[in-house]
């Protein structure tokens, strides 16, 4: 059953932006986009919302998921939010 994970990031001064724009020179991106389990993993921005970025998450399943979080991946966006300072707004829909 894949799941999808939708979070809003939400900051000021445009760091959500700079956020997304970080996550994806690094190469985590890609890192995460290569992890056994992905489907999906893409930014977008909300065209009236210059201070939020959305990250649509999409996963084989809930395993794949939870390997995911506790990948050393994590760790590293869990250090780039600390440093932008966001808050995040977190919905999961299930597919059958």
């Amino acid at each position: 059953m894949a799941l999808t994970v939708n979070i809003l990031y939400t900051g000021t001064g445009g760091s959500a932006r700079k956020f997304a724009e970080d996550m994806t020179k690094s190469g985590l991106v890609d890192k995460i986009r290569a992890e056994k389990g992905n489907l999906r993993y893409e930014y977008f921005l909300p065209m009236d919302d210059p201070e939020s970025v959305l990250l649509i998450d999409v996963w084989e399943n809930e395993e794949a998921l939870d390997l995911h979080h506790k990948s050393a991946e994590m760790k590293e966006i869990a250090a780039l939010r600390e440093k932008y300072h966001l808050k995040m707004k977190v919905q999961k829909f299930f597919e059958k």
